[in-house]
């Protein structure tokens, strides 16, 4: 599981998502990726999950990058706890994703179909709406 390995403060104020993302907006690394379209909080399971479901449809076809990561604590207080005594342990960590963020990308030689599959099982293991696209300029290569 993606975890920060060192943090300057344990526990952090939950915060705002408003607006868009100004940055990770395009498709850098590979041929393809998976947009979100809406705002959220991605544990690091389900960046895990989808990152694995991917990677099994891929085979060895292309190359999987995961480009947000997990480095928000989220703490949670004990079951049947009174109010009070103070803020609860962190938990498990979530990255902040705003819409236009790219979460996945896929390249390496992997055929836009199976590109198109791979970021469709990723996409069912996320909270949030996300959409395919395609670095601009993309061709595919027609092998003969």
């Amino acid at each position: 599981m993606l975890e920060p390995s060192r943090l300057k403060h344990r526990k952090q104020q939950r915060g705002r998502l408003k607006g868009n993302a100004n940055r990770g907006t395009r498709v850098s690394f590979g041929d393809f990726g998976l947009k979100a379209l809406e705002k959220g909080r991605i544990t690091s399971r389900q960046i895990e999950a989808a990152r694995v479901a991917a990677n099994r449809k891929l085979e060895r076809a292309g190359k999987v990058w995961v480009r947000i990561f997990p480095d928000k604590p989220v703490t949670q207080k004990p079951a049947e706890t009174r109010m009070g005594k103070g803020k609860g342990s962190p938990e498990f960590f979530v990255a902040p994703v705003k819409p236009g963020r790219m979460i996945f990308e896929v390249g390496g030689g992997a055929p836009r179909a199976l590109a198109r599959e791979a970021l469709r099982l990723a996409r069912h293991k996320l909270p949030i709406k996300t959409k395919f696209v395609e670095r601009p300029g993309y061709e595919e290569v027609e092998e003969e």
